[in-house]
């Protein structure tokens, strides 16, 4: 039988990460995301395009909510086979999954009291996609690899997991599969890191595939340096507090969270920006923090030696972690400035809604972007320029400063994809550009075409490629 990989996510789109692989008649799914962007929202709805019970694994690349918020519902469906990845990616994946199963609890009652106050019915059903018990009952498939460990899936498929240099734990798969006598490798990308950024390790180099699927989330673009990001984040924060208002700042709770603590941190004990009381109104976040701590192993040389000295660039002392929803409520009536970190990084759900309703129409407030955000999202439609916003059924004026700054993405921008590329010694057979929206996808490929004049796909949703 045939070696086949089908795309049944963040194919021409961003957000919704899994790819089907299948080798001998066995089958294995990279990662199993939840789609983000208003279009195509409704996937998450529909039945899976194969059978739950038919797969035997599931390799995650790492926690983030597009790449794993799908695994309760595949459970829920049928899947009893392992779910696959580092210790620190177990572990995060285990309190976004939760988090989300109970935000979709509190939004589908939330939703229901309105459509029935407004005597309509929404797009979505008005039930959970998934609740907080169904995230728990993934939990005990997990099994945790170390990075470039080797682990046999089934008697067809053997995998490595590499750093991907992402966010804590991220990796990139290597999965050898065997079929008729015919052996092929394929490596997926997952969401590729950065070098030189602070924190975390930079990508692994891996020289040799016949395959490769890589992201493309900034395939056409560059990023600031750190310099422009630190002059750029404290202008923000120094004209916000002249004004008077609040630095309300979406933010993913993994990684980047941590990474503008980092540079908060640096910003203060240059002297660069005031005091503020700075709020992380995430208890996800909080806990991400406390994974951290014990994965000291994915940290870079500057990261170990400030906490080898005790020097945590998590913590300062106007820091504020709020977990409780009546501390989140409280921030809203502190008067002057504050710095107010809060997730979802897209705006999509989560406390950041509060605190958008209560600031995006002060003209004395910034809400200033840190990540990426995906077409169709809430924090699309505001970097767009729109006048107004529906946030929880109000429609809001923009008043508020909207600022963004793109260097502190996670993801590798054109530049960093290519140099990635460059370490494979040899042509691959084919390589597929996934992860991005359609024009950044369509551009990188030709980018890299005219690099390395390989021959170079870019598959939309479904499509499936023979390998051998």
């Amino acid at each position: 039988m045939a070696i086949s990989l089908q795309f049944l996510g963040a194919a021409q789109n961003i957000t919704g990460s899994s790819y089907l692989l299948q080798a001998n008649g066995r089958k294995i799914l990279i990662d199993c995301g939840l789609y983000q962007e208003r279009e195509f929202r409704y996937r998450n709805f529909n039945p899976f395009p194969v059978d739950p019970e038919s797969i035997d694994a599931v390799l995650l690349t790492h926690a983030h909510l597009d790449h794993c918020g799908l695994l309760p519902k595949l459970v829920k469906e049928g899947f009893t086979g392992k779910i696959i990845c580092t210790p620190a990616t177990e572990q995060i994946t285990k309190i976004i999954l939760q988090d989300a199963g109970r935000i979709q609890e509190e939004d589908a009652i939330f939703k229901k009291k309105r459509h029935e106050r407004e005597r309509r019915k929404g797009a979505y059903p008005e039930i959970p996609l998934y609740t907080e018990q169904d995230a728990k009952a993934v939990f005990p498939l997990f099994k945790s690899i170390d990075y470039q460990t080797p682990i046999k899936i089934n008697e067809s498929m053997n995998a490595i997991f590499y750093d991907a240099g992402h966010i804590l734990g991220s990796a990139m798969i290597k999965v050898t599969a065997l079929s008729a006598g015919i052996k092929r490798t394929i490596v997926f990308s997952g969401d590729l890191g950065r070098w030189d950024k602070p924190i975390i390790r930079d990508p692994s180099i891996i020289e040799e595939a016949d395959y490769i699927l890589v992201e493309s989330t900034y395939g056409d673009r560059l990023h600031e340096d750190s310099i422009e990001i630190k002059n750029k984040l404290s202008n923000a924060i120094n004209s916000t507090e002249q004004k008077g208002g609040n630095i309300v700042i979406p933010s993913f709770t993994v990684g980047r969270t941590q990474e503008l603590l980092y540079y908060l941190n640096e910003l203060l004990k240059e002297d660069r920006i005031p005091h503020l009381i700075t709020f992380v109104d995430s208890p996800m976040a909080i806990n991400v923090i406390d994974v951290f701590k014990q994965h000291p192993e994915c940290f870079d040389k500057k990261m170990r030696s400030l906490t080898k000295k005790g020097s945590s660039p998590f913590y300062f002392t106007t820091l504020k972690l709020t977990r409780r929803v009546a501390e989140s409520k409280a921030i809203n009536r502190i008067r002057g400035s504050s710095i107010i970190i809060a997730s979802s990084g897209m705006c999509t759900g989560g406390r950041i809604k509060h605190h958008l309703k209560n600031n995006i129409s002060r003209p004395q407030s910034s809400i200033l972007f840190v990540g990426y955000q995906a077409k169709g999202t809430l924090g699309r439609q505001i970097i767009n320029g729109i006048k107004k916003v529906r946030i929880y059924g109000t429609v809001h004026p923009v008043k508020a400063q909207i600022i963004q700054i793109n260097g502190f993405s996670a993801h590798a921008d054109k530049n960093e994809l290519l140099r990635w590329l460059s370490g494979f010694k040899s042509a691959p057979k084919k390589l597929f550009v996934v992860h991005g929206e359609e024009d950044a996808s369509l551009k990188f490929a030709r980018t890299i075409t005219a690099k390395h004049h390989w021959e170079v796909a870019v598959p939309r949703y479904k499509d499936k490629a023979t390998l051998s």
